[in-house]
């Protein structure tokens, strides 16, 4: 894995103990981590910290952002209202390999009523350590951005 990058990382209470366990094994891997919360069990709404991880990506305070909540469905939603934000709901290695490979992603959401501990950490591991392929992939990328610029234009 690399090390060394800094990594935006929140959840909300369904997602708390995984992002813990998540956060610990990144934080021994050498990354540099920025915990958005929940810093407890107590309910909180997940758009809340979700659009704070994805402003850090967003922002280029962070490379990358990982959330978990109870699906990851609605971290997912949240974070890619967020301007430059490519987020994508993560339930298999090779959906977090194709993330990263074909649509560019910079933010995972991960859920932990699906995964368990060590696949949770494999997958976000596979999603840190994949490249974006460029070649034909850029350019559809390049119209999901225009799509993003339109519709801000348009508000």
């Amino acid at each position: 894995m690399m090390s060394g990058m800094k990594i935006a990382i929140g959840s909300d209470h369904a997602g708390f103990e995984l992002k813990q366990i998540v956060k610990n094994h990144l934080a021994h891997q050498g990354h540099e981590l920025v915990d958005h919360g929940t810093l407890t069990m107590e309910s909180v709404d997940y758009p809340d910290i979700a659009v704070k991880v994805a402003q850090d990506v967003s922002d280029r305070k962070a490379e990358f952002g990982v959330l978990v909540c109870g699906s990851g469905i609605g971290m997912a939603i949240t974070a890619n209202k967020v301007r430059g934000i490519r987020s994508a709901n993560i339930s298999s290695e090779y959906e977090a390999q194709m993330s990263r490979e074909h649509n560019d992603a910079n933010v995972i959401a991960i859920g932990a009523r699906i995964l368990k501990e060590d696949l949770a950490i494999t997958i976000v591991e596979k999603f840190l350590t994949t490249s974006f392929a460029h070649g034909r992939h850029t350019q559809r990328v390049e119209k999901i951005t225009g799509i993003e610029q339109r519709q801000l234009q348009n508000s």
